[in-house]
């Protein structure tokens, strides 16, 4: 197999390919992370105060903006934990999905700027397969098979968010279980829809069942895929998030297809429309 210069470049790549909304930025020795202008650096903001205050600012202007009227602090919170999380979490999955490689990114390792979709990176070490010419790049750690790769993607996350879980959680009245049952979502329907993108919905399915079949803590809940038939005899898979992104709080009458206040019969409507389109 031919040599690698950069674990996680092509997997980047393809990311931004797919879904150009979101860039990633690997950042070299000594690089230092880009700051000021719409820049965040994760670990202020798992540090509260100013800088989740600012954070947070954004979300409330928007949805006074787009919608009229305001949101709730918990509700703003919520948002914005959601904004950042969810391509958080694509920093790890994409790696893995596509290449079977972890990265491990400490929240001292990430900035976000949301404004333009771009992350700036700094692995501090990864996890691969045996075999896999990664292995040869500094801070490599092979590990021994699949299993044990799913469980290197369940600690990334996990070391990442639980900082930035206990900073969002108690501007959004949530905590424990709840604040895991968010960061499953996150997991489960940012590779989701990625693979989607990608035509590979069904293998990251499967992944994802893998990944978190539920009992896989501190993550609340599992991948829980399932299936819906539409009008005309159609597969319309979905699934049931563990947690609520409260937006119903702002339009009561649209909610997300995979939300738990969402019942089937609106659910096969909401897919069998979207499939049609």
């Amino acid at each position: 197999m031919p040599a690698v210069s950069s674990a996680f470049a092509d997997a980047y790549d393809r990311l931004t390919e797919a879904y150009p909304g979101l860039t990633v930025t690997e950042l070299g020795p000594g690089e230092r992370a880009p700051r000021g202008g719409g820049w965040a650096e994760a670990a202020a903001l798992a540090g509260g105060g100013a800088a989740l205050d600012a954070f947070l600012a954004w979300d409330e202007e928007q949805v006074l903006r787009d919608y009229g009227e305001r949101a709730r602090p918990d509700v703003v919170a919520s948002f914005g934990l959601h904004r950042y999380a969810w391509p958080a979490c694509l920093l790890i999955t994409v790696p893995w999905f596509l290449h079977r490689r972890v990265p491990r990114y400490p929240v001292t390792h990430v900035s976000y700027d949301r404004t333009a979709g771009r992350m700036a990176v700094r692995a501090a070490s990864f996890a691969c397969l045996p075999g896999d010419p990664a292995a040869a790049l500094p801070g490599a750690r092979v590990v021994e098979d699949e299993e044990a790769l799913r469980a290197e993607v369940r600690g990334a996350v996990a070391e990442h968010l639980e900082p930035l879980l206990a900073a969002f959680g108690p501007r959004m009245r949530r905590r424990g279980r709840a604040l895991w049952g968010i960061a499953t979502d996150e997991v489960v329907e940012g590779l989701w829809y990625v693979a989607h993108l990608l035509g590979e919905e069904e293998r990251a399915r499967r992944e994802l069942e893998l990944l978190l079949p539920g009992a896989t803590r501190p993550y609340a809940g599992a991948a829980a895929f399932r299936e819906l038939t539409g009008p005309d005899g159609e597969r319309l898979p979905t699934r049931d998030r563990a947690s609520c992104c409260m937006f119903y709080t702002v339009r009561p009458d649209d909610t997300c297809v995979t939300c738990p206040r969402t019942r089937d019969a609106d659910r096969v409507a909401k897919l069998a429309a979207g499939a049609a389109s």
